[in-house]
């Protein structure tokens, strides 16, 4: 008679019975069990540690190393990528809140913002901006919606190739010129219109750099300089002046060489904003003199 074969011995404490595996733990939190492993190391993670990929999720560590390979995207001109041109909605917003302000107060907002030569001699500088956020009061609508048709048009174009913060300085500074060429040359006036033309002239110029064919914002340009003086009540020297600032400010921005392009750009945005400033500190109103003798 045979006797049963002896039984295995117990397994020591703590080790897992043949055939069972331990269970895995998140490597950022030993605490927390998880089945999931990072696509690209696959290091386990738990569900906070666990970030969206292409394919599955990757952990923490992995995505910060990958997004030091992703080159961040450019305007063609520099600047970040623009996808919503924010700073073009900004200044139709600013313009048309200026134009209620207007129908609510209109001689008061004129009497104190609007550009004056005169006041701006005897040191309202700030009309050399602010003018240029106002236009001719109700009834004649045709100002404002000419000017803000075609920034609605133009703005968003040309803040994607140039960048946000080159075309707020694009549009300030051919705003400012046009604002100074009426300080030498005028008496009054109001209207983005010195911007405008401004954008006008820039348009232009982008266009010729990226090697388009230019004919089209050429017709637009002269059609435009011809109403400016044949169609009176116009202010030729504003438009003149922001025609003028933003051809030469988007020329500097769009023939800048590559490895020094900011410095250039934005050193020719200050060369520009200083020579402006000179002119009104440094010289009087001509037009004012030669009425007032």
């Amino acid at each position: 008679m045979s006797a049963p074969p002896p039984s295995p011995p117990p397994p020591p404490p703590n080790v897992p019975s043949p055939g069972a595996e331990a269970v895995p733990t998140c490597y950022r939190h030993p605490d927390r069990e998880t089945y999931v492993r990072c696509q690209r190391c696959e290091r386990p993670i738990c569900p906070d540690c666990m970030r969206e990929a292409a394919v599955g999720h990757q952990c923490v560590e992995c995505v910060r190393e990958g997004n030091r390979d992703v080159r961040r995207t450019r305007a063609v001109f520099g600047g970040a990528a623009v996808v919503t041109p924010r700073v073009t909605w900004a200044l139709l917003t600013v313009n048309v809140l200026a134009y209620g302000a207007e129908i609510l107060a209109r001689d008061e907002v004129l009497a104190r913002f609007q550009m004056w030569s005169p006041g701006v001699y005897y040191g309202q500088w700030w009309r050399l901006i602010t003018s240029a956020f106002l236009h001719a009061p109700p009834p004649s609508f045709w100002h404002i919606l000419f000017n803000m048709w075609a920034l609605f048009v133009i703005g968003p174009e040309l803040e994607r190739r140039l960048g946000s913060v080159r075309f707020g300085m694009l549009y300030l500074l051919s705003a400012l010129g046009g604002s100074v060429a009426v300080y030498l040359f005028g008496i009054a006036a109001v209207g983005a219109s010195g911007a405008i033309y401004g954008l006008f002239g820039a348009l232009f110029v982008v266009a010729r750099r990226l090697g388009y064919d230019a004919r089209g914002v050429l017709w637009l340009i002269g059609i435009n300089v011809v109403i400016t003086f044949v169609v009176p009540g116009i202010s030729w020297q504003g438009h003149l002046g922001g025609l003028v600032i933003g051809t030469l400010l988007a020329a500097a921005f769009a023939y800048a060489p590559a490895r020094n392009r900011t410095a250039v750009q934005f050193g020719s945005a200050a060369a520009v904003l200083f020579v402006l400033i000179f002119i009104v500190a440094s010289l009087p109103p001509y037009a004012v003199l030669s009425v007032t003798g």
